[in-house]
């Protein structure tokens, strides 16, 4: 009894997307690439094609010939060196960031149509610093993404001296030739102070993040600077870690020192939730006796009671084009260094 042979099916090619698209197959290559300079129905019609045809790059074939391994590190990083009880407890802060999240769901929007792919690093030892810096260096990843969780962190120094491709979320201290994106924190600050000084709050108080982060740093600063200018020359405040306790922390101390405050504005949403709890518990009714104005505008805004007005920030498009400046300096690195500063947007909602 004879068996009959049968060719395993040819798998799709360059060449047969570009037929399927009516264009070149250096055109195909462009637009599989990332490469941006091509017109976007052009753009349209590879995209068409390759899902009709079912065409899947090579990525190891792609790899030999571009010497890059698509993959970007996604870094999150500390300053000093962290316990190993101190490094589980920073990767749980991590993941039960709203922001973080935010923050990935912005890299990989851009990233995964460009067949680029993401691997998450913790960088909050030394010796955890080095295997990042490493592991850029053996080429196992074209660049980094680095999201810095304290001022001091010398994670992008290291970078910049090694002459690896990376961009920051947030500007660095001192001067580190790294691009980055950031937000322009003080005038989010100001915009908050006018809601607040609009609905009639005059006993103003704030819950700083950390003054060792440039976020907390400047939107305390622009948070007095913008009262000063309306002739409060002194504010109360106090500086959290960014997390509800932390704001839970911060208000119990305000209110205990300045318990006839009618307006809060905290550094991040997560401890104006904290705020919130607080002042109920002390009998105070938000916003009818104290107000409350947060920064950020995740999940955590809309789940407060009562649903937060706060301080956009765009994380997700400035993650977006954190990416977008990494692609670039990976395939032109000559570029200068540049930076990328998004403007914040007042969303009013029920707690002020």
């Amino acid at each position: 009894m004879s068996r009959e042979t049968v060719a395993p099916a040819a798998m799709p090619t360059l060449e047969d997307v570009a037929r399927a698209a009516g264009v070149s197959r250096a055109t195909v290559s462009r637009v599989i690439n990332g490469i941006r300079n091509v017109d976007p129905a052009i753009q349209q019609a590879v995209r068409d094609a390759v899902a009709a045809t079912g065409y899947t790059p090579n990525r190891a074939a792609r790899a030999l010939v571009t010497r890059r391994a698509e993959t970007i590190a996604l870094v999150v990083s500390g300053a000093g060196d962290a316990s190993e009880a101190e490094q589980n407890a920073f990767a749980s802060r991590i993941f039960a960031d709203p922001f973080f999240g935010r923050v990935a769901a912005g890299v990989v929007g851009y990233l995964r149509p460009r067949s680029m792919h993401p691997v998450l690093m913790f960088a909050e030892t030394s010796d955890a610093r080095d295997q990042v810096v490493t592991y850029l260096r053996q080429g196992s990843a074209d660049g980094a993404l680095i999201v810095s969780t304290h001022g001091e962190d010398p994670l992008p120094g290291m970078f910049a001296a090694a002459g690896l491709p990376a961009v920051l979320f947030a500007r660095p201290t001192g001067t580190v030739p790294l691009s980055y994106v950031d937000l322009a924190h003080r005038d989010g600050a100001e915009l908050a102070v006018a809601h607040l000084l609009d609905r009639g709050c005059r006993r103003l108080v704030s819950i700083a993040g950390p003054q060792g982060v440039s976020a907390g740093r400047e939107r305390l600063l622009g948070f007095r600077d913008a009262l000063a200018r309306h002739g409060h020359p002194y504010v109360p405040a106090a500086e959290g870690d960014f997390t509800q306790h932390g704001g839970e922390r911060a208000m119990a101390r305000l209110l205990g020192e300045n318990p006839d405050l009618d307006g809060v504005f905290a550094a991040n949403d997560l401890m104006a939730q904290g705020a919130c709890l607080v002042l109920r518990e002390h009998g105070k009714r938000v916003p009818e006796d104290v107000a409350v104005v947060g920064v950020d505008d995740g999940s955590t805004a809309r789940t407060c009671r009562p649903p937060l007005t706060t301080v956009r920030q765009p994380v997700e498009d400035m993650a977006a084009e954190m990416a977008r400046l990494l692609q670039e300096r990976i395939e032109h690195p000559d570029l200068p260094v540049t930076s990328v500063i998004f403007e914040p947007e007042l969303v009013v909602r029920e707690s002020a």
